[in-house]
């Protein structure tokens, strides 16, 4: 436990030492342009910052509750006795890992909506979000469980456990304590995905970015306060992931 914990203290201290090269190297690079700084411009537009942050967490929030719902029960479709549901999700998975974000962000936003009458840029940049990363996931999930062994499959079998009990006691556990890692690595991608949505002009942060340089001029105090901001929200979700794959490993030795 003790070496554990040193090795933990040596990872931290490595890391920062290379963020602060990393920002020695970058100060020096930029303080070879010839351009007039203005710190105080992000401070001057912080409420946009302040509301694009906002609004960033709460569409990728909410796209990663729902993108993982329609994972999971795609998952379970794709490995699924029911050959409609199967087909279904089949389709479903390899539509939306076969499109670009892009593409599908226009298609919900200027066809879809359009046509039940949804005006509403936030919800539908949320939706399509989900739709992409739970087509992500449901790849994940049928992953996770065709990895279970047979021989478990077939002992639970075997002491009367049917097809639904086997699947909810002994290989959808086992499954999901497997696919977490990933699961959380396809959360962070989803939030730098977000950034997407300023084409529909969903006020988060890229949005707020884009007006602030639009407005001052000013390409760098714009972004790279978003680059810092957007680190703030990806960092602990990628560090939360080594960490569940840490203790996994832990636990699986």
């Amino acid at each position: 436990m003790i070496r554990k914990q040193g090795g933990s203290y040596s990872r931290i201290l490595v890391r920062l030492v290379v963020g602060l090269s990393a920002v020695v190297v970058l100060f020096f690079l930029f303080a070879g342009i010839d351009y007039p700084w203005n710190w105080r411009v992000p401070v001057q537009y912080r409420a946009l910052f302040i509301r694009g942050f906002y609004n960033t967490l709460v569409v990728s929030v909410g796209a990663i509750i729902l993108g993982f719902v329609l994972g999971v029960v795609g998952g379970l479709a794709r490995v699924s006795k029911n050959i409609v549901a199967s087909e279904v999700a089949t389709l479903y998975v390899e539509l939306f890992r076969g499109t670009p974000l892009l593409v599908q962000i226009y298609i919900f936003y200027f066809c879809i909506a359009a046509a039940v009458h949804l005006d509403n840029p936030k919800l539908i940049g949320t939706i399509t979000l989900a739709f992409f990363s739970g087509a992500y996931i449901s790849e994940m999930v049928r992953a996770g469980i065709e990895s279970v062994d047979e021989g478990q499959i077939e002992a639970a079998k075997s002491s009367g456990l049917s097809d639904r009990q086997t699947m909810r006691h002994i290989i959808f556990p086992q499954a999901l304590r497997r696919i977490i890692p990933p699961v959380t690595g396809q959360f962070v991608s989803l939030i730098k995905d977000s950034s997407l949505l300023s084409i529909i002009s969903v006020r988060e942060l890229t949005k707020a970015a884009e007006v602030i340089n639009a407005t001052t001029y000013k390409t760098f105090e714009a972004y790279l306060p978003l680059a810092g901001l957007y680190l703030l929200i990806t960092y602990p979700l990628s560090y939360l992931t080594q960490r569940l794959e840490a203790r996994i490993d832990y636990r699986s030795r």
